[in-house]
């Protein structure tokens, strides 16, 4: 820093704040000692230790009194909003997703309750114009139509006849057809769709959703008993209330234990679709 005038602490740290802003100081990196630092600004070394002691106020260093140069910090993670039911927190995090040239939605879940009427506001805005996918793939995993659900099961036991079982298939082929409907709508505003669909051998304990290779959301399936009027009774089942369901969110983007458990979450998907799962036809 050659000049008539002696820069000041404040002007100091602005000088290593864009360092660090542009990328030539990373986390992790230690700085310059403060005589080196010194040196280059041609400053005395209380100049400096000001112009640590407010880079170290904002946050942007660590070690500052271990006696050795600090670090630079890693950055904050975002703020994080608590976990709130399937029915409200789906809907924004489908609409994010869908801004997206390429939107990549995989699903893993008992039914497609709660995607059919997050996927509203979505569909809503691309067919207004509001926002236009280039493309859009969803895949969806759903429990197979042969296997013994572990829920929703009869309290009594299954029978040969079990009316709680073909409840719950006519509701996953009914919103499974209202959801693919939904989507190849699209292809009027002449977006590449793509919806398929293939059958787990086992019930999903949780549901989880997979938003551009790039964000994981899941939640836990609560069982409970309850009772469902019928027209020739009623049902009384173990079953689960998936839209009520905490949805907890991880993104890459918050740091690395987020960005492992979204990716782990990604392999174990494409996994099952490529290995045990089969072709779904919904009747």
């Amino acid at each position: 820093m050659n000049g008539s005038r002696r820069l000041s602490p404040q002007e100091i740290a602005d000088v290593l704040r864009e360092r660090i802003r542009v990328g030539d100081l990373k986390a992790g990196d230690r700085l310059p000692t403060q005589a080196e630092l010194a040196h280059e600004f041609d400053v005395e070394r209380g100049a400096v230790r000001q112009a640590l002691r407010a880079l170290q106020d904002d946050g942007l260093l660590t070690d500052v009194s271990k006696g050795s140069p600090p670090r630079i910090a890693e950055p904050p993670a975002p703020a994080r909003e608590e976990p709130q039911p399937t029915m409200v927190a789906l809907a924004p995090r489908l609409t994010e997703a869908f801004s997206a040239p390429h939107v990549r939605i995989d699903a893993a879940c008992l039914t497609s309750e709660s995607l059919i009427p997050a996927l509203g506001e979505p569909l809503r805005l691309i067919h207004g114009g509001s926002i236009r996918p280039e493309r859009i793939d969803v895949r969806i995993l759903l429990p197979s139509r042969d296997i013994n659900l572990a829920f929703p099961v009869p309290v009594d036991g299954r029978s040969d006849d079990d009316p709680v079982h073909q409840r719950w298939l006519a509701m996953r082929n009914a919103q499974g057809h209202v959801l693919r409907h939904n989507l190849l709508t699209l292809r009027t505003h002449g977006v590449d769709v793509n919806v398929t669909f293939r059958a787990l051998p086992f019930t999903p304990p949780v549901k989880l959703y997979l938003l551009n290779g790039s964000e994981a959301l899941m939640a836990y399936y609560m069982v409970e008993r309850r009772e469902e009027p019928t027209e020739d009774g009623t049902l009384d089942m173990y079953d689960v209330l998936g839209t009520e369901s905490l949805l907890f969110s991880f993104e890459k983007a918050a740091g690395r234990r987020d960005a492992a458990f979204v990716e782990e979450s990604q392999k174990w998907f494409d996994a099952l679709w490529e290995t045990i799962t089969s072709d779904l036809t919904l009747s």
